[in-house]
């Protein structure tokens, strides 16, 4: 006689801090999870905060798809423990734009040179470029073939490497160049 699986309880989100739970800030929002705390991020954006733009791409950190920030830098989040967050400030490409009627420069930059083509990597490939541009606001070619190692399956690199260019011309232009 088969034994039946015992049924556990889903982890809690809350949207306020508790004892026992670790406390992150997800796109200026505080939030708690109690759950299992090697939960990788990616999994807690995704399935617990119901936060679908940052994919699951590879699941080793290699492919970009999951880049989301953490305390304002370019993070892979597929291999990032919820432990390693305690206290920290996690930004999505869901709380990039800096209101609900605007885009992030780097935003617009990806709409007006029409950037993806199947567009599953464009988050993580976004969320990268803000981190280069608020290293390197006037990147050459060179400094992001080096710095995003983001992977695109379409390849579209030619018309990523222009949106980035574009994107700091808008920033300069006014735009933000964070987040």
């Amino acid at each position: 006689m088969p034994i039946p699986a015992k049924r556990l309880a889903p982890p809690r989100i809350c949207l306020f801090g508790g004892n026992d739970m670790i406390s992150i800030r997800v796109n200026s929002t505080q939030v708690a999870f109690d759950g299992d705390t090697s939960t990788p991020l990616l999994w807690v954006l995704r399935d617990h905060l119901q936060l679908y733009g940052t994919r699951f791409g590879c699941g080793i950190g290699q492919c970009g798809a999951c880049t989301v920030h953490i305390d304002g830098q370019a993070q892979r989040s597929c291999m990032l423990p919820i432990s390693a967050l305690a206290g920290r400030s996690v930004t999505t490409i869901e709380g990039l734009a800096p209101g609900a009627d605007s885009l992030h420069p780097v935003q617009q930059a990806w709409l007006e040179l029409d950037v993806p083509q199947c567009g599953y990597c464009q988050a993580g490939q976004i969320m990268a470029t803000v981190d280069l541009l608020q290293r390197k606001p006037r990147p050459t070619d060179q400094d992001i073939d080096r710095e995003i190692s983001n992977i695109c399956r379409c390849g579209t690199y030619a018309r990523i490497r222009k949106a980035i260019h574009r994107a700091a011309d808008l920033a300069a232009a006014g735009g933000k160049n964070g987040d």
